[in-house]
């Protein structure tokens, strides 16, 4: 049997704070009393909900990449094998409820009995010992016209770690018969799927539906059981991102209250104002690119916090970002044939380099795991400060001199900024969605960081602060992102001529095993690699010593991070950064 457990470890600990001048051992004060780690017991049961039939999992009747498409559209290109996963695509199908939204009243039926068959994709454990008994039910954002899982390109590192299983449901027309839709992408695998009863439905009333008997096919299955051989979930949370958290928000509002087959809801960049009478947790996480555009109407973002709807904005993010872009582009170029905009090496077309780089993802992880306690303990998430705004109409971000907006969840990416991340952008397309990030200059730099000592302890003392807040997870230092910024921000000086190439293929021989090391939650191999790695940085880049301080910063920063937030490994932030 699966066993859920606390994701975060509650203990207190004695632990090391920074201030921003200096080094100060500061005993900190236990966390809130937690609440009872009895397990409560599970709220959602579907039983309203029919049973569909579920077939597979589908064979792959090609390699993946393939033109003849014999795999799962934007299979993943994870190592799920090394992590003790499996990617597995099943068929469901069914006679499905049509209904009527309006608001955030409850749902009206309009048709019953309306035959479809559409896919859903599982990534799970292989065995039991790995699965934390949480499945994250994705609803698959269609905006392109085609299926993309927007979070699980954003928090899928996370979901793995933590043992989450994930399973990402097709329940739009677009996915499946848009031009570019499934069916035709793979007319042999995905011929067969129809969520418009031979096209005679022209909207999504029945995408509800499916999403709930996809849920409960996962939840308790009546014959092919999704998730193989692993103990029945004991938590299903639905998550979606943009105008899947629009679809979501509209599923909570009237179809929760009849099909209770979900424990929670996450509504990520968007979601609409959600009904108060439920018992069922909505978490709602927004950019500030979602603020500043309306994405996040007024009246949405006016709901207070209650005891089941907790709302977090994140200051200089993006509503689509770095991290989303270039975990997506690979397979989109593989599956479509083309990248999507912003992707690195892409010409640019709106007028400030695109996509934010505050990593947006951080604070999601969180998230999910505060999902999973407030369902399974009654623990509720913290509370979080709004970003501020100026004007509601249009909706206008309050910005210090340098353009960073003031307020929300600041990560050091923002508070201690190398670049002027925004949600912001203007010109063609998705640009005013994909925000922007544009370096600050060696002036900049040097007048906000005029050490490297002193850019350390501002990181540390910030990502300590959103640690202690509940705003980031304790292994935060596993996430890529920290080695791949370090690695972007070398090819940038490269690509200005004020790095020598021969220097930042020495550097990155040090920093591939460190970043191993460091995702693998080996601290003290990757502190030693970016030890040398700094060394070698000090040594080699004697030109331009901007450029090696702005080596130096990400790289001491990255060393000293595990040692606050973890737990001391020898040596003190002194040491690391003489």
């Amino acid at each position: 049997m699966s066993v859920l457990l606390p994701l975060r470890q509650r203990a207190p600990r004695l632990l090391l704070a920074f201030g921003l001048t200096g080094a100060l051992a500061v005993p900190l004060a236990p966390p809130a009393a937690a609440a009872d780690r009895t397990r409560l017991p599970a709220t959602a049961t579907g039983e309203r909900v029919a049973d569909p039939v579920v077939s597979g999992p589908i064979r792959n009747t090609s390699a993946v990449g393939d033109p003849s498409h014999g795999y799962p559209f934007l299979a993943t290109d994870v190592d799920l094998a090394a992590a003790g996963y499996v990617e597995q695509e099943f068929f469901v199908s069914g006679t499905a409820t049509r209904y009527a939204i309006q608001g955030t009243d409850t749902a009206r039926v309009i048709g019953t009995d309306l035959p479809y068959t559409t896919r859903i994709v599982v990534r799970r454990p292989v065995a039991d010992p790995k699965f934390n008994g949480v499945v994250i039910a994705e609803w698959n954002n269609v905006s392109n016209q085609w299926d993309q899982e927007v979070d699980w390109f954003q928090t899928h590192e996370h979901l793995i770690r933590q043992g989450y299983a994930w399973v990402g449901v097709s329940a739009q027309r677009a996915g499946l018969h848009s031009t570019t839709g499934l069916r035709a992408w793979s007319p042999t695998r995905y011929g067969g799927l129809d969520v418009t009863v031979g096209g005679t439905i022209t909207d999504d009333s029945l995408s509800y539906d499916i999403f709930s008997q996809a849920v409960k096919a996962v939840r308790s299955p009546a014959g092919v059981a999704p998730l193989g051989r692993l103990s029945p979930p004991r938590y299903v949370i639905a998550t979606g991102h943009s105008q899947s958290a629009g679809r979501l928000a509209n599923y909570y509002n009237g179809v929760q209250p009849l099909a209770s087959v979900l424990d929670a809801v996450v509504l990520h960049g968007g979601g609409g104002v959600l009904r108060t009478d439920l018992a069922t947790p909505v978490f709602r996480i927004n950019s500030e690119g979602d603020v500043a555009s309306g994405i996040l109407s007024a009246a949405a973002r006016a709901q207070a916090d209650s005891p089941v709807l907790r709302s977090w904005e994140v200051a200089g993010a993006s509503h689509g970002d770095w991290k989303l872009i270039t975990d997506y582009g690979p397979l989109r170029k593989r599956d479509i044939g083309s990248y999507p905009g912003g992707y690195p090496g892409e010409p640019q077309t709106c007028a400030l380099p695109s996509l934010s780089r505050v990593p947006q993802h951080m604070v999601q992880n969180a998230v999910y795991d505060h999902t999973v306690d407030w369902v399974a303990y009654g623990e509720q998430p913290p509370a979080a400060p709004k970003i501020r705004m100026t004007a509601s109409n249009p909706p206008t971000v309050a910005r210090d001199e340098f353009g960073l907006a003031l307020g929300g969840i600041r990560l050091a990416q923002h508070e201690a900024p190398l670049r002027i991340n925004s949600g912001s952008n203007t010109g063609p397309g998705f640009c005013f969605l994909d925000g922007s990030s544009l370096p600050l200059t060696d002036a900049q730099l040097a007048a906000l960081h005029p050490t490297v000592r002193s850019y350390v302890d501002r990181v540390v003392a910030t990502t300590w602060a959103n640690v202690r807040a509940g705003y980031l997870v304790e292994d935060l230092t596993r996430d890529p992102a920290w080695y791949s910024d370090l690695r972007e921000l070398i090819a940038e000086y490269v690509a200005a001529g004020r790095i020598d190439e021969r220097d930042a293929a020495g550097l990155e021989v040090l920093l591939r095993p460190a970043e191993r090391a460091g995702t693998a939650g080996h601290e003290r191999p990757a502190t030693v690699l970016l030890e040398q790695l700094a060394k070698q940085a000090d040594r080699g880049i004697t030109d331009d010593p901007a450029a090696r301080d702005a080596v130096l910063r990400a790289t001491r920063a990255l060393m000293a991070l595990p040692s606050f937030i973890r737990g001391p490994l020898p040596g003190t932030l002194a040491a690391l950064v003489p």
